[in-house]
């Protein structure tokens, strides 16, 4: 029987506004939503504004039964928003306002108490752009058991020194592509190919476990020693946000509750796969349509096994 994993996600909550209406977003709210739909218990430690959008925010949260003790209410600060502007392929840029009410996180006996708590915790670079969220995301990662580094870097709202902190402190570290390359090169790792890279982080850092997303190629996972890949779903693509998060989301909950890593990559990308087929981040998705999705590619994998056989 798999456990009820209980985790945080520390950061950024806000509204993503898109051209014409706004999502409710950031990469720690996202990840928070996919974990609690997967059956993960959740806390989200953040900030909203004293407006309407931190009132909105709330009750999605406390709907979808994710706990909101330690989102913290700023009088002088409002609930952030992000511009966000779509490609003709759907992929995603940023504009992110600053200051917003997650930059104010500050620390309490009671985000501690939760962290403490959990089975796992949630964190990435944006949440810790700002002083007061970054003292406070240090003092956190002093107590949690298990931390999940999401990488996730937003031009100009970071600093090389502060991932490279954040990185060390990891158990387990997800980029993109892009983000591991500029890494790597901060770290004058003198290595080509990708997988070279990713050893070269895990060394580095001394993390066990490293992911890359390759966006529509899929994902590589390196886990104890191995590598496993996963070479992507094709898709009809609507957008790209929230895809990532959801990739995590879903990879946390089966590589914490023992599942094959193989397996647990070729779910994850299979639930990024199915986000990016729909608008905003948080679809609702049933297992059913995970299952039948990756039923659909192991017929596809099986045809291409027998033809090849027939070939030889």
């Amino acid at each position: 029987m798999k456990k009820k994993l209980n985790g945080v996600c520390f950061g950024e909550i806000l509204f993503d506004v898109f051209l014409e209406h706004k999502k409710i977003g950031g990469a720690p709210l996202n990840v928070a939503s996919r974990l609690n739909s997967l059956g993960g218990k959740v806390s989200v430690i953040s900030g909203v504004g004293n407006d309407l959008n931190g009132k909105e925010l709330i009750e999605y949260l406390n709907v979808s039964g994710i706990n909101t003790d330690a989102v913290q209410i700023k009088d002088n600060y409002p609930t952030g928003l992000v511009n966000v502007i779509l490609n003709e392929k759907g992929n995603a840029s940023y504009d992110i306002n600053y200051p917003s009410a997650w930059d104010k996180i500050e620390i309490s006996n009671e985000n501690i108490s939760i962290v403490e708590k959990a089975d796992f915790f949630v964190y990435g670079s944006l949440s810790s752009r700002d002083l007061v969220s970054r003292k406070t995301l240090e003092q956190l990662l002093a107590v949690a058991k298990y931390k999940i580094f999401d990488v996730n870097l937003r031009v100009p709202h970071y600093t090389n020194k502060n991932v490279l902190d954040l990185l060390h402190a990891a158990d387990f570290i997800k980029f993109n592509d892009d983000e591991l390359n500029e890494i790597c090169k901060d770290l004058n790792s003198n290595r080509r190919s990708l997988e070279q890279n990713i050893k070269f982080i895990a060394k580095e850092t001394n993390t066990d476990t490293v992911c890359v997303t390759l966006g529509s190629h899929g994902a590589v996972l390196y886990c104890n020693d191995t590598f496993y890949h996963n070479c992507g779903f094709k898709v009809n693509v609507v957008d790209t946000v929230g895809s990532g998060d959801s990739f995590l989301a879903s990879l946390i909950i089966m590589l914490l509750n023992g599942e094959d890593p193989q397996y647990a990559i070729n779910f994850a990308s299979a639930v990024g796969a199915i986000v990016a087929q729909n608008e905003g981040a948080n679809p609702v998705i049933s297992s059913s349509e995970i299952d039948d999705f990756l039923s659909g590619f192991d017929k596809i994998e099986t045809k291409i096994k027998e033809s090849a056989t027939i070939h030889n």
